[in-house]
């Protein structure tokens, strides 16, 4: 091994500034070259590629977004792509990839390492919804974002006794919506989950019952996951509980300023530590690996074995959110 390659792949998260930053440094610091590879695996087949020094790093760690850039590659997933990414490594004499991003970039870099190109995968996503681990890079810096703006909202909902349906991002996984519903003290919290047992009747019910005790304005957060399963969209829901309560009630869909911002403590420190042993793997011969977190400590798996996990909701925090949400 003389030479890593890094890259970013699927949507960005904060905090892949500082894996990058971490797998560069930590890889230079062994005395091994860094490629940084533009936009994903469309960069192995454009030959994006630059040579990474200790500066081409500098003054990144509190960047949003990933100054790799990032794509999806549909073109990467026939066989003959991944052989065409094979022959550029060859070419440009990339040992090894460090390729940071969610389930999706998982399996690119299974296939690279299939081909001969040894890979180790970091997860960054900010839905939080990689089963092989506990945490993933982005997590904890949208939910940050999402709870500052909620509670901005908070203000003009209860100025006007209104239901803000706040939708959040989490396509398969309702942890955006569970962890800062409880963080702004929604009355319901509505995922994907828990969508056959908690249901906008459900909310409707809560909702009713609360305004007995005296409340006027309420905070529902509903994942997006939630949304498209229902086949509804956020102001659909809003103009449902306005009908059934008499609550003037608004949808806000916070969108893609999720993924953007400056990464928290968090997201830095996790992605320095991730970025870190990703190298120290590829340096010492192992490949076809995903890290992550378990209770805090770092782990790894086989590339398969990670694909196959399923990812377990957290139903006893869901219970927490339910019972002090009156």
């Amino acid at each position: 091994m003389k030479t890593i390659g890094v890259l970013t792949s699927g949507g960005d998260a904060p905090g892949m500034n500082a894996a990058i930053r971490a797998v560069t440094r930590t890889a230079l610091s062994m005395n091994l070259s860094v490629k940084g590879i533009y936009r994903g695996f469309n960069g192995l087949l454009t030959n994006h590629i630059d040579d990474f020094g200790l500066r081409s790093v500098s003054n990144i760690i509190g960047r949003g977004g990933t100054v790799l850039y990032t794509a999806r590659c549909p073109e990467f997933i026939p066989i003959e792509g991944v052989r065409k990414g094979v022959k550029t490594c060859k070419d440009e004499g990339i040992d090894g990839i460090v390729v940071i991003g969610g389930d999706g970039s998982f399996r690119g870099a299974r296939d690279l390492s299939n081909e001969g190109i040894p890979c180790v995968a970091i997860p960054a996503t900010i839905d939080n919804d990689i089963a092989s681990t506990g945490y993933t890079i982005g997590f904890d810096t949208a939910m940050n974002t999402a709870m500052e703006l909620m509670d901005k909202l908070r203000d003009t909902t209860q100025s006007h006794d209104r239901c803000s349906v706040v939708e959040v991002m989490g396509r398969r996984a309702g942890d955006i919506a569970l962890h800062t519903g409880i963080a702004c003290g929604a009355t319901s919290i509505l995922t994907v989950e828990k969508s056959e047992e908690y249901t906008v009747k459900h909310t409707i019910e809560k909702i009713l019952n609360t305004q007995t005790s005296g409340k006027h304005h309420f905070i529902v957060v509903v994942a997006e996951g939630y949304t498209a399963g229902m086949k509804i969209d956020a102001n659909h829901l809003a103009k449902q509980i306005e009908e059934a309560t008499g609550v003037e009630s608004r949808a806000t869909i916070l969108g893609h300023v999720q993924r953007g911002g400056t990464p928290t403590v968090r997201d830095r420190v996790a992605a320095s530590r991730l970025g870190y042993h990703s190298v120290e793997l590829l340096a010492s011969g192992k490949a076809n690996r995903v890290v992550g977190f378990m209770k805090n400590e770092i782990v790894d798996f086989e590339i398969n074995e990670a694909l196959e996990m399923k990812k377990e909701f957290n139903s006893e925090l869901f219970k927490v959110a339910q019972t002090i949400s009156i």
